[in-house]
C-alpha cells in the first residue's frame, strides 16, 4: 500500500510539471519579439567630435581658446579677466575666481588644466584651484571638484587631484607630471529641493580624470566646507566656477571647455 501511495505521488507530481510545461510552451508560442520592442522616443542626433576631445554638435563651448566672453568674474559679475594667449587661459589671481555667464542643472562637463612645469611648494600650496561644478554664491561657495598637483605631491587624500573636496576620495591617480595637460569628463546630476527648501534628492557625480574613472555616481553629502560638515543649501540651476586659489604657486591653465545639458 505505501509503495502505492508514493507511486501515485509521483504521477501526481509528473502530471504536473508536463501541465506547466505545456502552458508555457504555449505561452512561449503566442509571445512575439515585437511585443518588446520601443519604437518611440528617438533619441536626437548628435554628431561626435572629430576626436575624443572635441565637442560634439550639441554642445555648449564655454571657451574655445579665443576669448572669455562666456565669463564673468565671480566678485562682481564683470567681465572675466583672465590671461588669454595661445588657445589657453590662465588663471589672474589678482581678479579671483570666474564663473560661467549661463547657469546649468544636469549636465556632462569636458575642461582640460595644466600645472606649470616649473611649479614649487607642496601639498595643497602646489598648483592649488577648483572646478566647482555649481557655483551658488560668492567666493567658494558651491561644489568642487578639486585641481591639484597630484603627481608624486603628498597631501590628505580627500583633498587631492579628483576628489570631491573634503567628501570624496578619488578611486585611482592617473595624473601626469606638471607641465603636461590633463582631462576632466564629468557628469554632474544637481540636489533637488522642496518647496520648504529640504533636500528632495542629493546631487550625484561621475568623473573620468585622464580617462581614468575616479567618482563613480558619488553622492555628495552637501557644497564643500573647508571648515566643518558639508550640508545644502537649497537652488535651482548654477554657473560652473574656476577657482583663482589664494596660494603663492604659479598659476594653472585651462583649456577646451564644453558642456552639454541633459536636461
Amino acid at each position: 500500500m505505501v509503495m502505492c501511495i508514493q507511486f501515485s505521488r509521483s504521477l501526481a507530481v509528473a502530471a504536473l510539471i508536463a501541465s506547466a510545461a505545456a502552458i508555457y510552451a504555449q505561452e512561449t508560442t503566442k509571445a512575439k519579439p515585437e511585443d518588446t520592442e520601443v519604437w518611440e522616443p528617438v533619441p536626437k542626433v548628435v554628431t561626435p567630435g572629430a576626436n575624443c576631445t572635441a565637442p560634439p554638435s550639441d554642445a555648449i563651448v564655454l571657451f574655445d581658446g579665443k576669448n572669455l566672453d562666456q565669463w564673468v568674474s565671480v566678485r562682481d559679475k564683470s567681465p572675466a579677466q583672465w590671461t588669454v594667449a595661445d588657445g589657453i587661459m590662465t588663471v589672474n589671481k589678482a581678479q579671483g575666481s570666474i564663473e560661467t555667464k549661463r547657469s546649468f542643472k544636469n549636465y556632462q562637463l569636458h575642461i582640460e588644466w595644466r600645472i606649470p612645469e616649473n611649479i614649487t611648494g607642496t601639498g595643497q600650496a602646489r598648483g592649488n584651484s577648483g572646478v566647482f561644478l555649481a557655483s551658488t554664491g560668492s567666493g567658494d561657495s558651491g561644489y568642487e571638484l578639486q585641481v591639484l598637483d597630484a603627481y608624486e605631491n603628498k597631501t590628505y587624500v580627500n583633498g587631492m587631484a579628483g576628489s570631491i573636496y573634503k567628501q570624496a576620495i578619488p578611486l585611482a591617480n592617473p595624473a601626469r607630471k606638471p607641465g603636461e595637460w590633463q582631462t576632466y569628463d564629468v557628469v554632474w546630476t544637481e540636489p533637488t529641493f522642496n518647496a520648504d527648501g529640504s533636500l528632495k534628492t542629493p546631487a550625484y557625480v561621475t568623473v573620468f580624470f585622464n580617462n581614468v574613472l575616479i567618482e563613480n555616481h558619488f553622492e555628495l553629502k552637501g557644497e564643500t566646507l573647508y571648515i566643518g560638515k558639508p550640508f545644502y543649501k537649497p537652488y535651482t540651476a548654477a554657473p560652473i566656477k574656476l577657482q583663482a586659489h589664494g596660494d603663492k604657486s604659479e598659476p594653472i591653465s585651462f583649456r577646451n571647455i564644453w558642456a552639454r545639458e541633459l536636461d
